[in-house]
């Protein structure tokens, strides 16, 4: 990352041509360098319209401008917006213009949101939030990055942090002034009651975190089966357009597919795998192979046979939820369908309502929508788990002086710090703010 006295600039909308292009300089010489865009520095927070020109006085763009004096300001120090024609000649020629300002350069990846974080305006979890909630495709995506972003989870954290620290802070008043009159209650009493409903808190708080994987990064659903069920036509059907290669030659399929689907809110990721028998062929081999390591990982597998088929191999208990689905359902209505959870026709539509639901069921069960204050990602649990071990630690300790135990209730703190970035986390930032687009 850059000089962070630098004033830096970059277009901060989607791509172009765009209705509207927003341009964003943060800095010290931001207000110099909208003077020398369009003559003025408007009233803070107010919209005008002004006209940007080149060095040269020609004229480039009639553009909405907005001043933002720090550290009222996204990133904390003085901000200037461009609100101007989204073409990409008017584009380029803005930053053109911004380019040839001594001490402007262009923004790297994230390095708005970065400045924000080092000015105290948002902490790690909420940059990260603010990353998802760009990224997010379905309502419940939205809504889990929304809770992060505008500080939900945070303030629980710190919450806890303060509680740590409180905790610590009664065990060395107990050391220091033990005969002291003013020194409130025992530890035992007072404090480690706290503590263990803390640990209780933060257990049944990563009991969360599965969903909120799942809400983030999708549930993963495999359809499986023997060649021929019609698991291409049904991941076709779902998908709404042509994904898969259907044909009547078993072994079609020889890779693993896969699509993703907002279904009742959530993202869903369905994969087409091939199909599972016996053979000598050695391409459909490796697909066989690819199918039943995609299937290890699933949170659902869809097992497709078509109805009245005998020869189909039983999957096996491994704990992944399965429904049996009995396809073709246009071609068989007169025969048993005992064998199967439910069927399905992908040529009339015939049980696909069902089967949605069913899925969104499942997907429900693992991610219920209520409170979204839950950890999203692998980072958050880590340490989540490093300082609960310290904090069952301090508990379990109970031969232990004092001092011992209160270091690892420091030690609990400091890694619930590490997820805000209360506490030195220098060697994470370059990682989470490369995950942002230019002008972020």
């Amino acid at each position: 990352m850059s000089f962070r006295r630098d004033t830096i600039y970059a277009l901060s909308s989607g791509g172009l041509p765009s209705g509207v292009a927003v341009v964003r300089i943060s800095g010290g010489a931001a207000f110099e360098a909208c003077t020398a865009l369009v003559g003025t520095v408007p009233e803070a927070r107010q919209a005008t319209l002004l006209t940007i020109r080149a060095r040269n006085n020609e004229f480039l763009d009639n553009a909405l401008v907005l001043s933002f004096p720090g550290p009222r300001s996204f990133t904390g120090e003085d901000c200037v917006e461009l609100h101007c024609h989204g073409g990409k000649a008017v584009v380029h020629a803005v930053l053109a213009e911004l380019d040839g300002i001594p001490g402007l350069r262009h923004a790297d990846a994230g390095e708005f949101s970065r400045r924000a974080f080092e000015n105290g305006k948002l902490d790690l979890v909420e940059v990260e939030g603010l990353a998802d909630l760009i990224a997010a495709e379905t309502e419940m995506q939205r809504r889990l990055a929304a809770e992060q972003s505008s500080g939900g989870l945070s303030a629980l954290y710190m919450g806890w942090a303060d509680r740590l620290t409180n905790a610590r802070a009664m065990i060395e008043a107990e050391l220091d002034f033990a005969d002291e009159d003013d020194v409130p209650g025992s530890v035992a009493s007072t404090i480690w009651a706290d503590m263990r409903l803390l640990a209780t808190e933060m257990e049944h708080h990563l009991d969360r975190a599965r969903a909120g994987e799942i809400i983030r990064d999708g549930l993963k659903i495999v359809i499986a089966g023997p060649p021929n069920a019609g698991k291409s036509s049904l991941m076709n059907a779902l998908a709404r357009r042509d994904v898969a290669i259907v044909t009547d030659i078993a072994g079609t399929t020889r890779d693993v597919l896969h699509i993703d689907l907002d279904l009742g809110g959530y993202n869903v990721r369905i994969y087409d795998t091939a199909g599972l028998r016996e053979t000598d062929e050695v391409v459909e081999r490796e697909g066989i192979r690819r199918a039943l390591k995609v299937m290890d990982s699933a949170d659902l597998i869809l097992f497709l046979e078509e109805i009245g088929t005998t020869s189909v191999p039983r999957m096996a208990d491994d704990g992944v939820p399965k429904l049996r689905i009995g396809t073709k359902l246009d071609r068989h209505r007169d025969l048993p369908r005992s064998d199967h959870d439910l069927c399905i026709s992908v040529q009339t539509g015939e049980g696909m309502d069902e089967l949605l639901g069913r899925i969104l069921d499942e997907v429900r069960r693992y991610a219920p929508a209520e409170s979204l204050a839950i950890p999203s990602r692998i980072r958050h649990v880590e340490n989540l788990r490093k300082s609960l071990t310290y904090i069952h630690g301090a508990l379990a300790s109970v031969t232990v002086d004092l001092d011992l135990r209160a270091e690892e209730l420091r030690l609990a703190a400091s890694y619930l710090g590490k997820i805000t970035g209360r506490v030195d986390v220098e060697n994470l930032l370059d990682v989470i703010f490369s995950e942002f687009c230019i002008g972020k």
